[in-house]
């Protein structure tokens, strides 16, 4: 009834022209929800580091030879006409049945407006019935919140979250960024989950604002204990980029696209793509220096057996060795566990069980699956695997290879020790006004670079005209100028490849290890100026400089602060020492102060 009289209200309120074509809509959109003819979707989301299917997001189609085939025309004409709460109620009924019915594991994401959310006495009750009558668990369903305009009920927010919450449920923000007020609704709600919104990852590999933007989301979810989902991932670059910033979980046409029977596992060609990329660990800029330190570090060389050797055999290979603590096991030459000493004696000091198990094979005494590492990996990297991996690997101690080959095993206790060093080594030697790695990390990065063979390119920064700045606009400004400098560089490496240092004063060294180097110093060349205007008075602004004495007394004219990027592109197959690179470096620098303006001078090094 109350839909016959909102369609009769909008054929008389419509234009005569559009009155025809308004009522046939209406009467699809009644005929749909009669029916019940409406399609489940579920898109897989991700985590980037494992590649597991955490949950799916439940999405919704109409009948397809029906304009209200897209969810933007069903439900605008739904919200347009009162009917979003109906429409919205009969959609997750409709994902809970189908959820369970697929037999789908992992979490149900169901999208949910405020006002439905506002009303948790009558739809959170229905919500609650449905998966119960499913057999589905309150504490497998997320609420995605979406946003279609501005909240300002926030204080009934977030009592009917605290509602939902205490019925088991979930809460996630969607579409961070997009909306009226999201920051505000994360602030007030506290969500378990934020999803990014699309366009701030889409093009995030070439756009220093969006990278920008996902990075500081990515320190206040790890304030506020929420976990972050990037929605729209559709390269492979964007895929690296979201990663390389510490997001931990993903969903887009390039890890699944939605589905009425979605993937429960991804194919083997996506999960490539995930484990190619670098682990997404969100590295302190003055700790950048670490990234070289690996895993090789703190390698323990230990005896290896196969899985077919017997009990007794191990038993006698740590009888011999007191002070040996572990053995690895292998299965045709690959790793496959660890046995340890006093887990493998306290078992066989059990009554009978040297008898029985003494001639067995020892792959019986492996009782946990081992965290596996090559020996490249980063010691930072290794220590966010510790936080996210089961927690008995800090007290096991885990397996590391090489081309999947064993090598040795590292402990918890050294992985620790290593990492609280560097904290220690890297506080002493910070520059105190930026935080940037002083000195002595700086010639440590080169030496352990030209060590490992990787290809880098240094470049030296320093500004010109900044002693005349300085002089005139005092010290305050001076540092200003400093910490503007040394942000730019900042924004413009790749924190999980590159490395920016502070020798002091205006002087700055960038090590690159990203191949598109030269595209960024471009960047921070391009971007110097707007950076540092506002630091001017405006006539000095206008006729590019000043007027200010020099050493001798005299009043001569210094332009506006400039910065000069001196690059050597280093050959590591010549044998350079770090003393060499640094005086090649200078020299570089000195070239690029000669050219005026803004500038870049290269230096290619290679064997004659």
């Amino acid at each position: 009834m109350q839909m016959m009289e909102t369609l009769t209200e909008c054929v008389e309120n419509s234009p005569r022209g559009t009155q025809l074509e308004s009522a046939q809509m209406l009467a699809s959109f009644h005929k749909v929800l009669t029916d019940r003819a409406l399609t489940p979707l579920y898109q897989p989301i991700v985590d980037l580091q494992s590649g597991h299917i955490i949950g799916y997001e439940g999405l919704i189609r109409g009948p397809s030879d029906s304009p209200l085939h897209a969810p933007t025309r069903l439900f605008g004409l739904a919200r347009q006409h009162g009917h979003t709460i109906e429409l919205e109620r009969m959609c997750r009924c409709i994902h809970v049945e189908k959820f369970q019915t697929l037999g789908l594991a992992g979490k149900l994401f169901l999208n949910m407006s405020p006002d439905a959310l506002l009303m948790p006495a009558f739809e959170l009750q229905d919500c609650l019935a449905h998966m119960q009558g499913a057999g589905m668990l309150p504490g497998n369903i997320v609420i995605e919140l979406t946003e279609s305009e501005a909240t300002s009920n926030y204080s009934l927010l977030r009592q009917a979250v605290q509602e939902y919450r205490g019925s088991g449920l979930q809460i996630a923000i969607d579409d961070l960024g997009e909306g009226f007020s999201s920051l505000r609704l994360w602030s007030e709600l506290r969500p378990e989950y934020v999803k990014i919104d699309k366009y701030f990852v889409q093009g995030i590999d070439s756009d220093a604002v969006k990278r920008q933007f996902v990075r500081s989301i990515a320190e206040m979810a790890q304030q506020s204990r929420s976990e972050v989902i990037a929605e729209g991932i559709e390269t492979e670059a964007e895929l690296d980029a979201v990663q390389r910033l510490g997001i931990r979980y993903g969903q887009g046409y390039l890890l699944a696209r939605p589905s009425s029977e979605p993937v429960t596992v991804l194919p083997a060609a996506t999960l490539s793509q995930l484990t190619r990329t670098p682990i997404g660990k969100r590295p302190l800029m003055n700790d950048a220096y670490k990234s070289v330190a690996t895993a090789r570090k703190i390698l323990r060389a230990v005896p290896a057996v196969t899985d077919s050797a017997l009990t007794n055999d191990v038993y006698d290979i740590f009888k011999k060795q007191p002070e040996l603590q572990v053995v690895a096991v292998l299965h045709d030459g690959l790793p496959v566990g660890l046995i340890h000493r006093l887990r493998l004696l306290d078992r066989l000091a059990r009554p009978y069980h040297r008898e029985v198990y003494g001639n067995k094979p020892c792959s019986h005494f492996i009782e946990n699956l081992p965290l596996i590492v090559d020996h490249r990996t980063s010691l930072q990297d290794l220590g966010y695997l510790f936080t996210e991996e089961n927690p008995h690997h800090l007290a096991d101690g885990f397996i590391i290879t090489e081309h999947e080959k064993f090598l040795g095993v590292g402990t918890g206790f050294d992985l620790i020790r290593e990492i609280t060093q560097m904290q220690i080594h890297a506080a002493r030697y910070a520059n105190p006004l930026t935080q940037l790695p002083g000195n002595v990390p700086i010639n440590e990065h080169i030496e352990e670079l030209l060590q490992n063979g990787d290809p880098f390119a240094v470049c030296y920064c320093d500004l010109d005209h900044f002693k005349a700045f300085n002089d005139l606009y005092s010290y305050r400004k001076g540092d200003e100028v400093i910490q503007i400098t040394a942000n730019l560089l900042r924004e413009y490496i790749d924190p999980a490849a590159d490395f920016v240092g502070h020798i002091g004063g205006d002087d700055f060294i960038v090590i690159f290890r990203s191949p598109d180097w030269r595209a960024r110093c471009e960047n921070i060349l391009d971007r110097f100026f707007a950076a540092t205007a506002s630091l001017y008075k405006s006539a000095h602004l206008a006729q590019g400089g000043y007027f200010a004495e020099n050493r001798q007394g005299s009043e001569v004219f210094h332009g506006l602060i400039s910065i000069s990027l001196g690059v050597v592109e280093v050959d590591v197959d010549m044998p350079y020492s770090g003393h060499q690179i640094a005086e090649l470096a200078a020299s570089v620098k000195t070239e690029a102060k000669k050219i005026p303006g803004n500038s870049l001078f290269v230096e290619r090094r290679s064997q004659s």
